[in-house]
């Protein structure tokens, strides 16, 4: 049987230690909801469940509107 090498030497980190403890002292002093903490959180937690809600109510609406009047029937 052999022995696996094993490299003393640590992998180099993917980013800047410092950077690393920078975001995390941002996103521990933010005083919201996790999910609204990032930059971009509010477009996917608020907006786009909005406008999916939105548009599927105009939907159900409209086609209650065609159903009480009898419109798009097949004949």
């Amino acid at each position: 049987m052999t022995k696996a090498v094993v490299d003393p030497t640590p992998e180099p980190p993917f980013g800047s230690r410092d950077r690393l403890i920078q975001k995390q002292k941002y996103f521990q002093s933010v005083r919201k909801p996790t999910y609204l903490k990032g930059p971009y959180d509010k477009i996917t937690s608020v907006a786009i469940p909005l406008a999916l809600a939105t548009s599927s109510m105009y939907l159900i609406a409209h086609g209650i509107y065609n159903m009480a009047l009898g419109k798009g029937k097949k004949e």
